[in-house]
């Protein structure tokens, strides 16, 4: 059986609830081969993992991959910094926005595609308070508009 070409590998449930993503990137992910092995069977948590944006490059930290099973010596840190594969102009505009007063890059979802890791990076603004609540009530309101309707 052959798998679908985006495979979805881990979510980053918690920064929907934290943050308002504005805009989204694709960046491709610098892995050591026993990362990627690790990557490919699931053993990835990006739930606490943020980028950090210097003028040249990007960077992935607070990322857990664990180590590979098979991988002896080969295993490095699982909570190394990653470099993010990124175009020139897709850096300057990341360092445009997290320049901007309470923007931030955080890790939406880690997928395969083509055979390659693939991160989707969000740019985003943190919500307040009753931002989060007032999500929490739309949620709640369109599971009950949902329930009335399967009644129906």
């Amino acid at each position: 059986m052959k798998k679908p070409l985006n495979d979805t590998l881990a979510n980053n449930r918690k920064a929907g609830y934290e943050y308002e993503i504005l805009t989204t990137y694709e960046a491709g992910l610098a892995l050591t081969g026993t990362e990627i092995k690790s990557v490919r069977a699931g053993q990835i948590q990006i739930a606490d993992g943020y980028i950090q944006v210097r003028p040249n490059r990007a960077m992935l930290l607070n990322v857990h991959i664990a180590p590979f099973a098979q991988g002896n010596q080969f295993n490095v840190d699982p909570l190394r910094t990653r470099q993010l594969l990124l175009h020139k102009q897709e850096i300057k505009q990341l360092l445009k926005a997290v320049s901007d007063n309470g923007m931030t890059v955080v890790p939406l979802k880690v997928y395969i595609k083509h055979g390659y890791a693939k991160v989707l990076i969000g740019v985003a603004r943190g919500k307040r308070q009753y931002d989060k609540r007032n999500d929490l009530k739309k949620k709640d309101q369109n599971r009950e508009i949902q329930r009335a309707l399967k009644r129906i």
